[in-house]
Parts: structure tokens; C-alpha cells; sequence
């Protein structure tokens, strides 16, 4: 007899699904850029099911594509697929449920997305490939997360006129990522470098990677600045700025400690983003 409980937990693993919550504020704060506060229920609604779906469609398809990878490394050797508590037919079913619910979820909103639906679905597999040709893989991943905040904008408008400042949020977006995902590679150096994949701390050392992640931070945060002088005001947005600067400052001080600098500090900036834009939007 099947523990379904079990096995929706083991589904929710495979998936991270609670790494949705990097994704959802960006994808809100584009809705907010485009509406100029939150965006209506239904909007809302759909919002959600759409990043949900895309979330779940990239990182099963990253588990998949990297599962004999993941196998030979021990760090991710416990993960569903190479551990064999998941098999191949239950992965592409969650994929699969993924992907409709991000569809329908683009059907809902508007033509303009659903024609623009395919546009994240390439970036999501071509993205877990880049590691193994070029050491800018980093970027792949920020620019399938820069989606999210164009996603967003695009639920409200079913348009892509007066898009500069949520390019500028996008931008952000994929630096921050791209940051991160640099300290993150730094625990797999030696198991990349014997398996011939590509990142920048193999490429350039931990320390040199390191200060690389932390120059594309500063760029981040400019990103931001340069939102609140196209699109925002008041001081509230701007302390707000100022405060995502102290936590991916903390992020890189806490760079030893890869876990809580990726996973708890990144959540919270991505709903620190949220609320600058958000009271950057009412003039707070």
C-alpha cells in the first residue's frame, strides 16, 4: 500500500518546492511595477499558479538532466533520483504537472502570455546543460529567474511597452542569482574539476570567484538604483535599498557557511525587493 503522504513529501523534495519562495516576491513585484499596487485577485491567483508550475517544470527537468551527475557526486548523491526513492516516470509526471499548470496558467491571463510561454521553457532546458560547456553557467541560472519579474509585469499588461523599469528589476534579478549561484558552486570545486564541468570558481579559484560574486552584487544593487530613479520614491523604498545591500553584504560574510547564505538570506531578499518596489510604487 502506498504512504501518499510519503510520497507527496518525496514530490515536494524532489522539487525544492520550498525554493518557490525566491521566485514569487520578484514575480509579484513586476505585477506591482505594472499595476502601481497588487495586483487584483484573479491576477493574483493565476500569478501564482504560473510561477508555481514554471518552478516546479525547471527544477524537475534540472534533476533530471543532472541525475547521473548527481549520482556520482556525494554531496548530491541523496537526492530522489540517484538515492532511488523517485524513479524516472515519477519525475517527468512532475514535469509534466508542472508544465500544465504553468500553461493554463498563461491561457488564463492573456493570448500575449501564452504565446510568450515557450520563451521560459527553452531558458529552463538549456540552462542545466551550460556547466558543461562554459563557465558563465552561473548566468544561465540568473537569466531563467530574471523571468520571473518580466512574468509578472506581463500577467497585468499582456504587454511589453513601458517594460524599462521592470528590465532594471530583471536585471537585478539576474545578478542577484547569478551571485549566489557562484558561492554555491564553490562547495562542488574539486567534484567539478574531476568531472570536467565548468563554473567560476573552477575556473578562477574560490577566492577570485568569490570577489567576481561580490562585484555582481554591487551591480545588483545599481540595478536597484537605477528602478527607484525610473520608477519609485520615497524614503521607505529607499532604506529598503539600502537594507538588500547589508543582506547580501551578510551573504558574502557568511560565504563559509554556504546553506544559510543561499537559502535564508536569499529568501529574504527577494521579499525585500518585493517591499521596495511595492512602497516604492505608493510613494512611501
Amino acid at each position: 500500500m502506498i504512504d501518499t503522504s510519503s510520497r507527496v513529501y518525496t514530490w515536494a523534495s524532489f522539487v525544492k518546492f520550498e525554493h518557490t519562495l525566491f521566485s514569487l516576491p520578484l514575480l509579484y513585484a513586476g505585477a506591482v511595477i505594472a499595476a502601481g499596487t497588487f495586483p487584483d485577485l484573479r491576477t493574483a491567483l493565476w500569478i501564482l499558479g504560473g510561477g508555481t508550475g514554471a518552478r516546479t517544470a525547471a527544477m524537475g527537468l534540472n534533476r533530471i538532466i543532472d541525475r547521473n551527475i548527481d549520482a556520482r557526486n556525494l554531496r548530491t548523491e541523496v537526492r530522489e533520483l540517484p538515492r532511488g526513492t523517485m524513479n524516472l516516470a515519477e519525475a517527468w509526471g512532475i514535469v509534466g504537472a508542472g508544465l500544465a499548470l504553468y500553461l493554463l496558467s498563461c491561457f488564463m491571463l492573456s493570448p500575449f502570455a501564452l504565446s510568450l510561454s515557450p520563451v521560459p521553457l527553452i531558458v529552463f532546458v538549456i540552462y542545466p546543460y551550460m556547466k558543461r560547456f562554459t563557465s558563465l553557467a552561473h548566468f544561465g541560472v540568473g537569466t531563467a529567474l530574471a523571468l520571473a519579474p518580466l512574468g509578472g509585469f506581463i500577467a497585468v499588461t499582456a504587454s511589453i511597452s513601458d517594460s524599462t523599469a521592470v528590465l532594471w528589476l530583471a536585471a537585478f534579478t539576474l545578478l542577484w542569482v547569478a551571485g549566489f549561484d557562484i558561492i554555491y558552486a564553490t562547495l562542488d570545486i574539486e567534484f567539478d574539476r574531476t568531472e570536467g564541468l565548468r563554473s567560476l570558481p573552477v575556473w578562477l579559484g574560490r577566492h577570485t570567484a568569490l570577489g567576481v560574486s561580490m562585484f555582481t552584487h554591487l551591480l545588483a544593487i545599481g540595478c536597484l538604483v537605477g528602478l527607484f530613479i525610473e520608477d519609485l520614491s520615497g524614503g521607505l523604498a529607499i532604506t529598503g535599498i539600502m537594507v538588500t545591500g547589508v543582506v547580501l553584504a551578510a551573504e558574502h560574510w557568511l560565504a563559509e557557511r554556504v546553506n544559510l547564505a543561499f537559502f535564508q538570506l536569499n529568501i529574504i531578499v527577494g521579499f525585500l525587493v518585493f517591499g521596495v518596489v511595492f512602497a516604492g510604487k505608493q510613494g512611501w
